[in-house]
């Protein structure tokens, strides 16, 4: 989607001229230094990445370097995550390993609304080796055990994501203790689902969340907390029958000469793991509902790392890698093992530490990634959705002549990438200063967890002169099923399965999704393969209604989206069996459909579109962008506080119109396009229970919380 460019025609070819020359001066350069055999990435981008291996167009594809045989660990032997993790440490043991930024100061900051927000200053990241880190997993291995956790028997961790958490999950695949995550945003009802659920008699977890969500909702009923934080307030403010330690001190107690970790060989009571063993517990989000337990096997977990490993290339130990998503998503998860695997070093970052505009980081002091400037980076569609509308918000304010410059090398520059060519001049002069926003060394942006719409991933191509490589995966397959190969710059696509899975289609009548349908086969994405899990933790029904093993003995999920594939071998989510609405006149709506293209709304921050079978029409909610919503407002004429124009059925109906003609604009039907919208004063957040931690709707509490709104939209006709 090129970006409206208002410039006098002299001025473009002027630019093109200044870009041409020198493209030409710099081209003889690159064909002397490029390899013979090397190819262009538009000529990559034309190859088929996966076939169906029946010929049949339903599948099931796979990658064309996996139609003998899908790939099941990184390499021979190491099919369990103790044994991947030692040979890491034996090739790498003095590189540096887990980061965390030191804090320097901490003070309140008191806004203009009154509101208070804590601020932080930080320092340097400290590492820990690889060698180090091995130590400690080690020691803290042994101390659950001295305080009688079993192999096979269930530990949850509770906890953010922080070096302390992949510390205490290594050390747990060590020991083959099963690791049951939880959410740190889960509410009370779902932390006790999932605890009393999986039964655990040790829980780790840290000091805020043991105040906030553990010990004040009385859902705690174990034996053992282990809290990472070194400092603790007196055990006589916990439950009796509870002995609370902390990390350093179970440490201790695993370094001790008779727990076995003081000599160089671990203790003969340890029970290793095999790669049929569980070794983690994944509880979901819980979207559609209380949160389901996954139970994922060792060799599920290698399986799916490897897949998602060949997508990146280059690997390896020159690598940094920045983790702040949620280490109980599979996508966190995952790539963090991908990196433990290869060497690679992950400094611990938060959304509000992020970068320098974060919410916590002091004006003035800078953000994670200007001082870690990592080269990997996973986000989910959320965060990029607002990286794009803060920087385009930026190019609105620049000058004239900046502004100019801008949209005529972005566009430019987009041209240039649908044919195939890099554009290094662009890159250095213009883009520069926006690439710095993320540290300035991104190589590979893996999106996950969502659908990202096209703009928001041709702008990071283009403005963050590095690949978005989306993927496609589930809880239930590891976070793996498909992502697209870094040289292919298309949009809204998924990519081709990875080499440790394969995909098939399913017909789904009623959607009126076939994979007889032209041009492109389409019906419901099955997953099958070694990534495939062992199914729901204590739930026959479910597991009996999503997972099946065919006659080869290969186990699939039926994911419920519903897909199509391209000629190429690439697969395209279309749709969502769930999301799927039948509206009174008989026309199907998809509601995930309408929210990927009204999120592209300069207005809109996030949109939950809802239909009820009974209507005629569509409605949603939305959270507005304050800074744009304002600025509607005083066009308007209309004054008042952020409440009161979310409220105002003046601004309502100039916001419904923008969002009308953006639905339009992007071809949506008439029948998709909301009629009428509710403004929500609040940002939905994992905070406020209307969103997952991975930023997904929940469609049930949302329909809750607007209950009142959605008789008034509809009964109001």
């Amino acid at each position: 989607m090129r970006l409206k460019q208002d410039v006098s025609p002299v001025v473009v070819v002027i630019f093109r001229l200044v870009v041409w020359l020198y493209s030409l001066i710099s081209y003889l350069p690159y064909l002397m230094l490029r390899s013979s055999d090397s190819q262009s990435f538009s000529e990559c981008s034309r190859r088929v990445k996966a076939r169906s291996i029946s010929g049949h167009p339903s599948g099931p594809y796979r990658d064309v370097r996996a139609l003998r045989a899908l790939t099941t660990c990184i390499q021979p032997g190491m099919n369990t995550l103790d044994r991947v993790f030692e040979s890491s440490v034996c090739r790498n043991p003095h590189l540096d390993c887990l980061g965390t930024r030191e804090l320097l100061s901490e003070e309140d900051e008191t806004q203009e609304d009154g509101r208070v927000f804590k601020k932080v200053i930080l320092g340097e990241y400290r590492w820990m080796s690889y060698d180090q880190v091995y130590k400690e997993v080690r020691a803290f291995g042994s101390g659950l055990a001295a305080l009688e956790q079993k192999p096979l028997k269930n530990i949850a961790i509770f906890c953010e994501t922080r070096a302390e958490w992949i510390i205490a999950a290594q050390a747990c695949f060590m020991y083959n203790f099963p690791l049951v995550t939880l959410y740190s945003t889960l509410g009370g009802p779902a932390i006790a689902h999932g605890l009393n659920e999986a039964e655990v008699s040790h829980i780790i977890t840290s000091k805020e969340l043991l105040e906030t969500k553990l010990k004040s909702r009385g859902t705690i009923n174990c034996l053992h907390i282990i809290v990472v934080d070194d400092k603790l307030k007196s055990g006589s403010e916990y439950p009796r029958g509870i002995s609370v330690h902390s990390m350093a001190a179970v440490k201790r107690l695993g370094a001790h000469p008779e727990n076995g970790t003081s000599v160089s060989d671990l203790p003969p009571s340890r029970r290793p793991p095999c790669a049929s063993d569980v070794a983690v517990i994944m509880y979901t989000s819980g979207s559609t509902g209380v949160p389901k337990g996954v139970m994922i096997s060792h060799s599920n977990i290698i399986a799916g790392i490897t897949g998602v490993a060949e997508r990146i290339p280059n690997l390896g130990e020159d690598d940094t890698y920045i983790g702040y998503l949620p280490l109980a998503h599979v996508l966190e998860l995952s790539a963090e093992m991908v990196c433990l695997a290869h060497g690679c070093r992950i400094g611990y970052s938060s959304p509000q530490t992020l970068a320098d505009q974060s919410t916590k980081i002091k004006k003035g002091s800078k953000g994670d990634t200007s001082v870690l400037r990592p080269t990997l980076m996973a986000a989910v569609p959320e965060i990029m959705d607002r990286i794009y509308k803060n920087v385009m918000l930026k190019v609105e304010e620049m000058s004239v002549f900046q502004r100019t410059l801008f949209l005529l090398a972005y566009n430019y520059k987009m041209e240039q990438l649908a044919m195939g060519y890099s554009t290094p001049l662009c890159d250095r002069l213009v883009f520069r200063k926006v690439r710095a926003l993320l540290g300035g060394r991104l190589r590979v942006l893996l999106s996950g967890g969502a659908p990202l719409s096209a703009a928001t991933q041709r702008f990071m191509n283009i403005c963050f002169c590095c690949p978005v490589g989306q993927g496609y995966g589930l809880t239930e397959t590891c976070g793996a099923g498909t992502i697209s190969q870094l040289w292919d710059y298309s949009t809204g696509r998924v990519g081709a399965p990875l080499v440790c899975c394969e995909v098939q289609l399913k017909d789904w009548i009623e959607g009126g999704y076939r994979s007889t349908d032209r041009p492109c086969p389409r019906g419901e994405i099955l997953v099958g393969g070694p990534n495939v899990t062992m199914g729901y933790y204590k739930n026959k029904e479910k597991n009996t209604e999503d997972f099946f093993v065919d006659k080869k003995g290969q186990r699939w999920f039926c994911t419920g989206d519903i897909g199509e594939f391209h000629g190429d071998g690439c697969l395209k989510i279309i749709d969502r069996k769930k999301d799927l609405v039948k509206l009174q006149a008989g026309e199907y709506v998809s509601l995930g459909k309408v929210e990927a293209v009204l999120k592209n709304c300069a207005l809109v921050d996030n949109i939950c579109a809802y239909a009820n079978s009974e209507e005629s029409y569509v409605i949603g909610f939305v959270v507005p962008n304050q800074k744009q919503l304002l600025a509607l407002a005083k066009r308007k004429c209309v004054r008042g506080l952020w409440e009161e124009l979310c409220n105002n059925p003046v601004i309502e109906e100039e916001v419904l119109k923008v969002i009308t003609e953006t639905a339009l604009t992007a071809q949506l039907e008439r029948f998709e396009i909301p009629q009428k919208i509710r403004l929500s004063v609040e940002p939905w957040t994992p905070e406020t229970g209307l969103v997952t931690d991975a930023f997904k709707l929940k469609r049930k509490e949302l329909k809750t919380h607007y209950q009142n709104d959605i008789e008034r939209m509809y009964g109001a006709k």
